[in-house]
Formats: structure tokens, sequence, C-alpha cells
């Protein structure tokens, strides 16, 4: 038997390798406006928040009226290093199985809609995924309407609903959202912090994610 009806992701950290090339990004636009840059556990931190919950963090004292230059800037050098980012090894024969055992399969992600867009056209997982939410027609993470309107749309209730995700701001909002919470260490937070937040699990390796979803989900 299933115990999880609708499994979602997060994207960056969790199935695609884009947790450095996010934060070299971060620190390139920053010092592209003469800011200095926040280190990597700060600009690391951000990944999975939308713009403005980033920038208030990574970027304290940038005004507000500079975020949209900043926000291009990080753009800039983000999409000059984002054909080479790659998914994790395991990810689409992992969601190929869950698929296949039934489980709907969603996407909850700080991207934008666009930036999303392309990156499920260059990795080729579209067609695994039912539905999504994105930083830019919801609240940010960990904000639970990304959980709560996939769960409308897909009749999923929250005891039957799973969130997997490598940051804090999963795990909280997977709590916020009142549905479980898994976390991977591979991507962007280290370990120490997600196990804070009494995940189901906190695995270390797709392969051990896999592991955990079969015997588990």
């Amino acid at each position: 038997m299933q115990n999880f009806d609708l499994i979602v992701f997060d994207w960056d950290g969790t199935l695609m390798d884009s947790a450095v090339a996010i934060a070299r990004a971060i620190q390139a636009a920053c010092r592209d406006l003469g800011l200095a840059a926040p280190d990597d556990g700060a600009a690391r931190h951000v990944i999975g928040l939308g713009l403005v919950e980033a920038l208030q963090y990574a970027v304290p004292d940038l005004p507000e009226r500079d975020y949209p230059r900043m926000a291009e800037r990080y753009r800039q050098h983000y999409l000059a290093r984002e054909r080479e980012i790659t998914l994790f090894a395991g990810v689409e024969a992992l969601l190929l199985e869950l698929a296949a055992r039934g489980h709907q399969l969603a996407i909850a992600t700080g991207k934008s809609r666009p930036g999303l867009d392309r990156a499920l056209e260059h990795s080729g997982l579209r067609r695994h995924f039912v539905a999504s939410r994105t930083a830019d027609c919801c609240h940010s993470k960990p904000h639970p309407q990304m959980l709560e309107e996939l769960m409308d749309e897909l009749d999923a209730s929250p005891d039957r609903t799973l969130m997997i995700g490598d940051t804090t701001h999963d795990l909280q909002m997977a709590h916020n959202a009142g549905v479980g919470g898994l976390g991977v260490s591979y991507g962007a937070h280290p370990p120490e912090p997600l196990l804070a937040l009494r995940p189901l699990a906190c695995l270390s390796s797709v392969a051990a994610l896999g592991d955990w979803l079969r015997e588990n989900a």
C-alpha cells in the first residue's frame, strides 16, 4: 500500500545540482553592483526562496529600488552557466519508478515560471510531473501556499502528501502545510539545520532517497 499519493519535489539542490551555480551567480551580481558578496553559507541559504526574500537575506543593505538591477545581474551570471548544470545522478530513474508505482509527482520551487520551464526543457523531466508551483505565482517558501494549491489541484490530502527538499525552507513549508517533510543533505543546506526541523528522514544521496521511498512511500 502507498503511504503518499502526492510527492512534491523541490528543484534546485534536490533534483538538479545547481546550488553552487546559484551561489556563485549571487556573489558575482553583488560584485557587479559594488557590494560585499555574501559568503558561501549565506548565498546557499537563500536557495529556494523567492527573489525579494532572497535579496533581503543575502544582501540586507541593498536598497529596494536596486532589486531589479541586482536581479538582472544575477540572471545574466546564472544563464551563462545554466546549460552546464546537470541533474543529480539517478534522478530520472527514480522519478520513472515513482510514477510507475502510481504516485502523482509535482514541483514546488523558488524558481520563476520561465526559469522552471527552461530547466524542465533542458533536463527532459517535464513529462514526469503533473503540476508545479513557482515563487512568482505563489508566496515564497516557507509559506504553505504552493503545497496547498497543489493538494487542491490534485485532490490530495495533507496526510497523503510528501514534500522533499534540500533546504530548511522546504521543510518549514511542509510543516506549515501539515504534510510530511523529507530532507536531502546533498544540496544547498547541510544536514544539521535540516535535522533540527525533525523531518521524516534526512538522506545523503539520491540512492538513499530512493531506498527510503521504496520502503516508506
